[in-house]
């Protein structure tokens, strides 16, 4: 027999299925709906917590529980020589970017293969589909070799990627990590998911002919809203096979 708020979980996601609970509609008071439930505050918020872990509902600080709005996918193509991150063209997505300027420490130094305090460009990118936070990317760049100006207008991530992204000339060595954890409660807030909701991590550094590391990307999506496609090519011997 289903617990209590399992029970409720499953009321709720079966109205949101269909329809009854509109995408963007404000749910009931919690204090409402745990009267109407007949449970505790304590429990109502377990139930609305299982619903939020699954993409169904979102909580906004200050607002109150709403019906998440369907968002579009993201496809992530690994092993290509840019980064690549493609979501369908539709004009409610939209790129908010921002740069700093900052010194490596940390983690870093050992990602871009540099010592400490060497300056670096980071690049904050945050894509939406209208207010929804859709993904989020932070590159890092040594700041001799970083953008001089902003990025043209952009309205995909797959473009700001590109723009942002793809060193000149052509890499030599791109090694790609792909990883799957919760996410920090930063990144929780900045994409509005809940702290027990499973992100996928890319983790993508770049180096030229030369080893040096050119760019490293930490990618973090949803892990309700990304795919991941790898593709690898082989070439056939045909003299080989014949023989």
């Amino acid at each position: 027999m289903p617990s209590r708020r399992h029970a409720i979980a499953d009321d709720l996601r079966h109205q949101i299925s269909t329809g009854r609970l509109k995408a963007g509609e404000r749910l009931p008071s919690e204090a409402h709906l745990a009267t109407h439930y007949m449970v505790s505050t304590a429990t109502l918020r377990s139930a609305l917590a299982v619903l939020e872990a699954e993409g169904y509902v979102e909580k906004i600080h200050g607002k109150g529980n709403f019906v998440r709005r369907p968002l579009h996918r993201i496809t992530y193509v690994g092993g290509q020589r840019e980064l690549v991150a493609r979501a369908p063209v539709d004009p409610a997505l939209r790129i908010t970017v921002r740069t700093a300027k900052i010194r490596a420490s940390g983690h870093l130094t050992a990602l871009l293969k540099v010592p400490a305090k060497s300056p670096l460009t980071e690049l904050f990118l945050l894509s939406h589909e209208k207010e929804e936070p859709h993904s989020l990317a932070r590159i890092y760049i040594p700041r001799d070799l970083a953008p001089t100006s902003l990025l043209p207008k952009v309205r995909t991530l797959d473009e700001a990627l590109r723009s942002l992204a793809a060193p000149h000339p052509p890499p030599a060595e791109i090694r790609e990590k792909v990883g799957a954890r919760l996410p920090t409660p930063d990144e929780a807030s900045t994409l509005r998911i809940s702290t027990a909701s499973a992100v996928l991590t890319i983790t993508r550094v770049t180096a030229d002919r030369t080893g040096r590391v050119v760019a490293a990307a930490l990618l973090v999506f949803p892990g309700d809203r990304v795919d991941a496609v790898f593709t690898t090519h082989h070439t056939i011997d045909e003299r080989g096979a014949e023989g």
